[in-house]
């Protein structure tokens, strides 16, 4: 039995895609459990929590996140054949995701008040969520066909 056969192989295109997906859709759910935090949050001060969490998502977006994501389009947009559905991401990024989530399920049921934890989930909500724009933009000239193989840094 050919186990590539079994490969669930997508275009370029797709890998971008889902890379966007993914990244827009965890920042959404991030701010989405930031929101509702601080919407229970009856203390004053609540606008600058939001402020601070926007304010905080700058520099993650600017040298963080965009940094990642465009050293993964890097990988994506040269490829000319078919790769795993899975390959969106490297290992790599796979064992981060892990320690990433175990940390927020850690920081969720530790002890630290919910409005002060907003502020942190608000800046990482907003940078993957600005971060995985910069994937749905390539996306949308890939669909367009007007994208050459590389980015320029």
């Amino acid at each position: 039995m050919d186990l590539a056969k079994l490969s669930p192989a997508v275009d370029k295109k797709i890998l971008v895609l889902l890379a966007g997906l993914m990244w827009c859709g965890v920042g959404i759910m991030l701010i989405a459990f930031a929101i509702s935090w601080l919407n229970k949050y009856e203390g004053s001060g609540k606008l600058i929590l939001y402020l601070c969490g926007f304010i905080a998502a700058m520099p993650i977006h600017f040298w963080g996140f965009i940094k990642i994501a465009e050293k993964n389009l890097n990988r994506l947009l040269p490829l000319t054949e078919k790769k795993c559905v899975f390959s969106f991401m490297t290992w790599r990024s796979y064992f981060i995701v892990i320690i990433m989530v175990s940390m927020g399920i850690t920081l969720r049921h530790s002890a630290i008040p919910k409005q002060f934890l907003s502020v942190l989930y608000n800046g990482i909500g907003l940078a993957l969520f600005l971060s995985g724009l910069r994937y749905m933009k390539f996306y949308v000239k890939l669909m367009k066909n007007e994208i050459g193989p590389m980015i320029q840094d």
